[in-house]
């Protein structure tokens, strides 16, 4: 693989780190600015309406620059971000400061996942999105834990300089190694980009990311009493656990852009099918020790089998305009986590106890199946014949 996609993961893997660490922070965070820990929580929240809202509008605004130049001005956006962040005396500066980081996260991941395509051969393309997409899951098991003892060391701002030095070396990694861009014979156009929503298979490709994040958070949002409260593990226990995930979703991650290349469609139909049939016998399997953690690695496995053949799908189907619609795709998957963390809560409130709540994962990954079905079907009926950008 081309060194560039190494330039882009690292930046991912900074991105991730920054997105995430602030969970395992929210005691320390609370205490220095004075505020409730779920109000510190809500920082979470922030961050993911800025990834939502942010990513659109920078796409638009950079839409005639060359993807090079966006992608480190996005880099250099996250920098200056999270010295913000690192700096912010109080609550409420601290809360726009995370959402001013957030709003270069989706668009960075859309423009780096169109720009990995656009540096291997098309047999490689989704394993170079997986490539890039790697930085974001290796975030998960050394970047969250490595800043969360960092901070809890150090003090939570020290995560943050240190999260602004990954980002520096990101942006030094992009002027060096990724190439400007190829095959461009004219800049890219904002009613071309916009034209792609009248594609049908845009959004069927985009309700499937929805559908299939909504279908983990409504259930991993609460994995923690999950696993406390019905596979009975002691609290520090869980982190181990935890750590099974991401090590899961991190080889997921790398099978599903190799799978992606042989067979698109049939791969995110399988892992789809595997989704529903791992989330469902999870049900069974947290109550036992064992079964709990097999389930749980297997599933952070097929779960990101997922992520880089969804990716790719956008971009096929956006045809010659792929940035923005790339871009909103990152956003799905940010409405599908915040959306099933709330239908798992509502379950809860409705009375449905803790492990019957991948029997909600397991329905809403078969709404995505079937929306997968469909486009598959539409697709054979009436084969795209815009080209893959």
């Amino acid at each position: 693989m081309p060194i560039a996609l190494f330039a882009l993961a690292i930046a991912s893997f900074g991105i991730g780190t920054t997105e995430f660490v602030i969970m395992g922070l929210l005691p320390e965070v609370a205490a220095d600015l004075g505020v409730s820990i779920p109000s510190a929580g809500l920082l979470i929240t922030g961050y993911a309406i800025g990834v939502v809202i942010g990513g659109p509008i920078i796409v638009l605004a950079t839409a005639r620059l060359p993807r090079k130049i966006t992608l480190v001005g996005l880099a250099m956006l996250f920098v200056v971000g999270n010295i913000f962040c690192a700096v912010a005396p109080t609550y409420g500066l601290l809360m726009a400061a995370r959402v001013f980081t957030a709003f270069g996260h989706g668009a960075f991941f859309g423009i780096s996942a169109v720009v990995a395509g656009t540096l291997v051969p098309r047999n490689q393309r989704a394993q170079a999105m997986a490539l890039v997409f790697a930085g974001l899951t290796l975030a998960n098991i050394l970047g969250v834990p490595g800043g969360t003892a960092l901070g809890q060391i150090a003090g939570w701002r020290a995560t943050f300089w240190a999260v602004v030095a990954i980002g520096l070396v990101s942006v030094a990694a992009i002027i060096a190694w990724v190439p400007s861009d190829r095959g461009a014979t004219a800049p890219p156009s904002l009613m071309r980009e916009f034209a792609v929503f009248k594609r049908l298979q845009v959004w069927l490709a985009m309700a499937v990311s929805v559908l299939s994040a909504a279908a983990t958070f409504a259930c991993f949002t609460y994995i923690a009493p999950i696993l406390q409260t019905v596979t009975g593990l002691a609290p520090h226990q869980v982190t181990w656990v935890l750590l099974l995930f991401g090590v899961g979703i991190t080889i997921g991650n790398l099978i599903g852009g190799r799978l992606a290349d042989w067979k698109l469609m049939p791969t995110i139909l399988g892992a789809l099918t595997a989704l529903i049939l791992v989330l469902a016998q999870f049900t069974y399997s947290s109550h036992s020790v064992i079964g709990a953690c097999i389930s749980v690695f297997v599933w952070g496995c097929v779960m990101f089998i997922l992520i880089a053949p969804l990716q790719m799908r956008v971009i096929e189907c956006a045809g010659e305009a792929p940035n923005l619609a790339s871009t909103l795709n990152q956003g799905a998957f940010n409405v599908g986590n915040a959306g099933g963390a709330w239908v798992g809560g509502l379950a809860i409130t409705m009375g449905a106890t803790y492990d019957k709540l991948p029997l909600v994962g397991a329905s809403l990954t078969v709404a995505a199946l079937i929306v997968a079905l469909a486009s598959w079907h539409l697709a054979r009926q009436q084969p795209a014949t815009a080209p893959a950008a």
